[in-house]
């Protein structure tokens, strides 16, 4: 039961968060930013966010400057926005997931044309 609480609080999170970067942040460092997920400890006192960025590294690393400098802002709106004991410390974290399935695609597509 305790375990789909928590899930359920990470996936509002998750919204609440995705939706604070698109219209509260004016950072002009945050480049397009969507959050994939968001992993809430037990005691829900700390929140792992992760995110995909869109853009060069130099984009990337810039953007989550940005979001960690926010993350004071996103942890106060998410106080106000979700109803729960306490407001998790947010730390974000890169989500490679996409860049590596596409890694994996473009070698079976190079496999795929070697043996035609």
């Amino acid at each position: 039961m305790q375990h789909k609480r928590i899930e359920r609080i990470g996936n509002q999170i998750r919204s609440e968060i995705s939706d604070i970067i698109a219209r509260r942040l004016n950072d002009p460092r945050i480049g397009f930013v969507t959050v994939t997920a968001v992993e809430v400890s037990e005691d829900l006192r700390h929140a792992k966010v992760f995110v995909s960025i869109y853009g060069d590294e130099k984009v990337k690393i810039q953007t989550m400057k940005g979001l960690k400098s926010a993350s004071g802002l996103i942890r106060g709106e998410i106080g106000h926005r979700v109803r729960i004991k306490f407001t998790p410390e947010i730390n974000f974290i890169m989500d490679t997931s996409m860049e590596k399935a596409e890694h994996v695609v473009s070698i079976l597509e190079g496999l795929d044309k070697g043996e035609k």
